[in-house]
């Protein structure tokens, strides 16, 4: 098998191609676990942007709700931490004030959802515009207000704690490492997973499915069969924001315990285009985030393990900057290739005015 290895390594051109087969095989369930970890904030965005389109609203303020939500749970630990208490439970690592700080992260996020429902469906407004406003103010604020508030060093609540398997399902062969992936993450993480599982089912399989992929396709059609097109957009909206205000409190109370300025580093965005790659479908949009997120964690295991051979010294020869934007240069390249195949909801963006009653 050695023999048969070295011999395909050695091909010209083709050779690089097996040593780079062979060392994702080597590396990746090695890294598995940080691969889903990054994976989990893009999934949620692009969650949230199924949940809004397949409605027909567009939503590009997602990177304005995950930030904003992440600003907002970690302040909210800060505050709440010193009344509560920090004696972690078991599982999890959970306290009452984590939990506080996750609701009032979910809570920002709906709110602002609402406005942009408002703003959306309500006054009619452009729906592109109104997410702009969202991101542009979500940013200046956050950043502003943290500012502000890190000049005494404060403490928050902490971070959600991260689950330890037993090694006799992580040392199974073949899906140990798979079991392993998924079992050693925090709550935000795989509660990520049972959502898209869920989402899926509900999209495809169920009575709110069928009128949400309805509104999106035709609104006056469903509204002559007496589905109520303003009340499931506003719902799934909400919803929605629920579901990135998740992925924002990942990024300061699960991934770390801290809040930095701009933290979201364009990930809302990603999200969107995961969400197109995997053509507005919550299996899909997971897919598209872990391979977006594989890019970003094979980027860093090459620039702190490189391979050996004529690869290694090919990759050596790169700046290190090239790695890290190895998935914004994936996500353009995916998302060029997916752009004009993959067709968004016929309704999608288009404000709904209901007929006039007589």
């Amino acid at each position: 098998m050695d023999a048969l290895i070295s011999l395909l390594y050695d091909i010209p051109v083709l050779g690089l191609l097996f040593q780079l087969v062979g060392y994702l095989v080597d590396v990746v369930p090695g890294i598995s676990p940080i691969i889903l970890q990054a994976a989990t904030p893009i999934a949620l965005a692009a969650l949230c942007g199924v949940m809004c389109e397949r409605s027909g609203v567009v939503n590009i303020g997602i990177e304005g709700i995950m930030l904003t939500a992440a600003f907002v749970g970690w302040y909210a630990g800060v505050l709440v931490q010193p009344l509560l208490g920090t004696d972690p439970a078991p599982i999890f690592g959970l306290t009452p004030a984590l939990l506080v700080a996750l609701g009032a992260g979910l809570g920002s996020g709906v709110l602002i959802s609402l406005l942009h429902a408002w703003l959306s469906i309500s006054v009619r407004a452009d729906q592109i515009i109104s997410g702009t406003i969202i991101n542009i103010a979500a940013f200046g604020l956050t950043g502003y207000l943290n500012t502000l508030i890190s000049q005494s060093s404060p403490n928050g609540a902490g971070a959600f704690a991260q689950l330890r398997p037993p090694s006799e399902l992580t040392d199974l062969p073949i899906i140990g490492w798979l079991l392993g992936a998924i079992l050693s993450q925090g709550p935000i993480t795989i509660s990520m997973i049972v959502i898209v599982i869920v989402f899926q089912v509900l999209l495809f399989r169920s009575r709110w499915g069928l009128r949400t992929r309805a509104v999106g396709e035709h609104p006056r059609a469903a509204e002559t069969v007496g589905i109520d097109v303003i009340r499931i957009r506003y719902r799934n909206v909400l919803v929605a924001g629920v579901l990135a205000a998740l992925g924002g409190a990942f990024l300061s109370m699960e991934g770390t315990n801290s809040f930095q300025a701009g933290m979201t580093a364009g990930r809302g965005f990603i999200g969107l285009a995961a969400m197109i790659v995997g053509r507005w479908s919550p299996l899909g949009a997971i897919g598209a985030a872990l391979l977006f997120s594989s890019s970003q964690a094979i980027g860093q295991s090459i620039g702190f393990f490189p391979p050996e051979g004529q690869l290694g010294d090919l990759l050596g020869l790169l700046p290190n900057q090239i790695f890290d934007a190895l998935p914004y240069l994936v996500t353009i390249v995916i998302l060029a290739g997916a752009v004009g195949r993959s067709i968004p909801p016929a309704a999608d963006g288009q404000p709904y005015e209901r007929e006039a009653t007589t």
